[in-house]
């Protein structure tokens, strides 16, 4: 329970002595902000038995018949609407509101994390609410511009190249040391800017003197191959000229060539 109220109620929202390092105009902003939250949309669902004028109305979420009596959750700020138990969660992700609380929204409820991200863009790196007027946007997400760094050396990333390693931005430094897949062929590592082919789990680059047939050294890019042994043939007749002591192949596909590195 407290980590689904640490969720859904992030304390960073509404106080301020959790954002040690806002400047006084975000402290200013952020204090004003929770104010108004609370003031407009905060309440807590009441759980009760379904009244006798409310008998068949249905529930606000799912539609379904409520009867007298049946156990149910009212919301007072968005009047005589009943929800089953089970229905009373947030609008975003579907969670169920922990002691049932909730923050409204043009009819809606949700929990606090997800009503406050109506308004106000959230920090991937600090989970903190963004009141400055830059920040940084990237993959979908956004961080305050001092937040965007690497998540290996901890180098400012504004306005550098970066890869995207599990859903954090690494340096191309940090990324082809530590990161990198190894080319099958040559055994340098792939680098963020080259192109890379994968099979069965296998990488290499893209290039023609990397990723070709093991035994004529023709380019398979975009062709036919058949693997054996994490080597790899353009064809049946290649396959056994390598390996004549087997008469089938391990597999047969087409090879898939990415983009410059997966996470790029």
């Amino acid at each position: 329970r407290a980590r689904a109220l640490l969720q859904q109620l992030p304390p960073q929202d509404c106080d301020e002595r959790y954002c040690p390092d806002l400047a006084e105009e975000e402290r200013r902003q952020l204090r004003a902000f929770s104010a108004r939250r609370r003031r407009e949309a905060l309440g807590q669902g009441l759980a009760c038995p379904v009244p006798g004028p409310c008998h068949g109305c249905p529930c606000k979420k799912c539609g379904r018949r409520l009867n007298k009596g049946d156990p149910g959750i009212s919301a007072s700020r968005l009047g005589d609407q009943f929800w089953h138990p089970s229905c009373f969660s947030c609008h975003f992700c579907h969670q169920p509101l922990v002691d049932l609380i909730y923050f409204q929204q043009d009819g809606r409820i949700y929990c606090g994390r997800h009503h406050a991200e109506l308004f106000r863009p959230r920090c991937a790196s600090c989970d903190q609410l963004i009141f400055m007027e830059e920040c940084i946007e990237a993959e979908g997400r956004r961080w305050h511009l001092e937040h965007f760094c690497c998540l290996e050396c901890d180098v400012p990333l504004r306005g550098q190249r970066y890869v995207m390693k599990s859903g954090r931005p690494c340096c191309r430094g940090c990324f082809e040391s530590l990161f990198a897949e190894p080319c099958q062929a040559c055994g340098d590592p792939i680098g963020a800017d080259s192109e890379e082919a994968t099979h069965q789990g296998l990488h290499w680059h893209a290039r023609a003197a990397c990723f070709c047939c093991s035994l004529c050294r023709k380019p398979l890019h975009g062709q036919p191959l058949t693997s054996r042994r994490g080597r790899l043939f353009c064809s049946e007749t290649c396959s056994l000229g390598r390996d004549a002591s087997s008469t089938a192949s391990d597999s047969s596909d087409s090879a898939f060539a990415s983009a410059p590195s997966p996470d790029s």
